[in-house]
């Protein structure tokens, strides 16, 4: 029986087997553009716990979370409040995003950008670098070992950074399979989308040393970030709390402050 992150996948590799754009001129296309910011460098820059502050409208666990909002304001409140990077979700089918949504805020932000998405091409890659990100997320999960190899190479290529998220002790062994730059430990199962708070310390110490380490999903409350900080995390990545505020700067003030301490 498939199940709903197969659901997704499958969607995302229909559409791109429909996409008869050429990857050749889209690569040229790449050549012109500006050079990226670093993401892993901007996650590092603190000897606190980081936060990488997402645009997400909505979920398919939780629902609508804020599809109105204003991708321009949001992410300039963001930068207000000390957020090293900003994540911006590109999926439409399941969580309401749009690559308009990453151009957006590349226009009107200078933090780092990641593409939120499920890449399952080397076009949708491509696509990240051309509408303004700086680094691409990578779903073990979803993805074989080949492709996350060679998605990374092509995203170096072309100068993204590259985050590798996994969810298990399997999908670490990615790690050692290709060149990433962020390992994204997510506490959400893809497959029952159930949150394990705990997940991210008992994968920390399996990470090598020269990973930036990046923990996703379920950070609801400042007081998590103690522990992740301890456990070596260099950065978390909070969305639903932040859209969900009224005070967005002032939460990502509480998180930062929490995240030093």
């Amino acid at each position: 029986m498939a199940t709903y992150l197969d659901r997704i996948l499958e969607f995302h590799r229909q559409r791109a087997r429909n996409d008869s754009r050429d990857l050749k001129a889209l690569l040229v296309e790449c050549e012109l553009l500006a050079p990226v910011k670093s993401l892993s460098g901007a996650l590092t820059a603190d000897t606190g716990v980081s936060v990488v502050a997402e645009v997400k409208r909505r979920s398919p666990s939780k629902g609508a979370l804020a599809e109105q909002l204003s991708v321009m304001e949001l992410v300039n409140l963001y930068a207000k409040g000390g957020a090293s990077a900003v994540s911006v979700l590109t999926d439409e089918e399941y969580f309401g995003g749009n690559l308009a949504d990453l151009k957006t805020a590349r226009s009107g932000c200078e933090l780092p950008i990641l593409r939120k998405d499920f890449t399952v091409s080397p076009v949708d890659v491509v696509d990240a670098r051309l509408a303004g990100a700086d680094a691409v997320l990578l779903i073990a999960a979803g993805l074989t070992p080949d492709e996350v190899a060679s998605f990374s190479d092509l995203a170096h290529s072309i100068g993204l950074e590259v985050i590798l998220e996994v969810h298990s002790e399997d999908e670490l062994e990615l790690i050692h399979l290709a060149d990433v730059d962020v390992v994204g430990v997510n506490q959400r199962d893809l497959v029952t989308f159930e949150i394990d708070t705990d997940r991210a310390v008992r994968l920390a110490g399996m990470i090598p040393d020269d990973r930036v380490r990046l923990a996703e999903s379920g950070i609801t409350s400042p007081e998590q970030l103690g522990p992740l900080r301890e456990a070596g995390f260099d950065a978390v990545l909070i969305g639903e709390s932040l859209v969900r505020s009224s005070d967005p700067a002032g939460l990502l003030g509480i998180y930062l402050e929490a995240g030093r301490i």
